[in-house]
């Protein structure tokens, strides 16, 4: 992917150690950064979170920085590998808090787990609208990231597979893929509409 000059100027004034090119780079980046972060995790405080923690990572890293990708890539990266840690984090977090209040001290049994696999529970109170975010949010890593990037951020096939360090083919394949299980799972429940 081509470098643009005004982007070129910007990551040489970074590397100078610009403040205000680190200003102009935040206020130029900051809404794509966060929408992203955003589309992964569906939580605003950790999307801002992850914003912060991507920007400080620049800010540390820019002298490294040597133009393989673009600096819209590489934030697009940023923001996706620390949303997917952000939210691998926060299931292995929930998964301990979940198991270890099913246990006492002693390690006994103080209740039985309750039983999400009816569908009436699954689907009772929610709307198609969360219905689908839940089915992305469930997509294997890189079909999510794929998706999110393509229909969230309206990003072309070369700016993923870009972000993804990968071929525009497997781009294609990502997304299909991705269609095919939201189709699948989700196809059923929009039917009376």
């Amino acid at each position: 992917m081509p470098v643009d000059s005004g982007e070129a100027a910007l990551v040489a004034e970074l590397q100078l150690g610009s403040e205000v090119a680190f200003r102009t780079l935040v206020a130029r980046y900051q809404g794509r950064v966060y929408r992203t972060a955003l589309s992964l995790l569906r939580s605003p405080e950790e999307a801002e979170d992850v914003a912060q923690e991507v920007f400080v990572e620049v800010y540390q890293t820019i002298s490294r920085f040597r133009g393989e990708a673009s600096l819209t890539t590489w934030l697009y990266r940023l923001a996706t590998s620390r949303s997917l840690k952000t939210r691998r984090k926060a299931h292995a977090k929930k998964r301990f808090a979940y198991f270890t209040s099913l246990l006492g001290f002693d390690n006994d049994i103080l209740h039985e787990p309750p039983d999400h696999a009816h569908p009436q529970a699954l689907l009772e109170g929610r709307q198609q609208l969360q219905l689908l975010l839940d089915h992305i949010a469930r997509l294997p890593d890189q079909q999510q990231v794929a998706f999110t990037l393509r229909h969230e951020q309206a990003l072309s096939y070369d700016e993923i597979a870009a972000v993804l360090t990968t071929t525009v083919p497997a781009v294609e394949s990502l997304l299909f893929r991705a269609r095919q299980t939201l189709r699948k799972h989700v196809q059923p429940h929009f039917r009376h509409v």
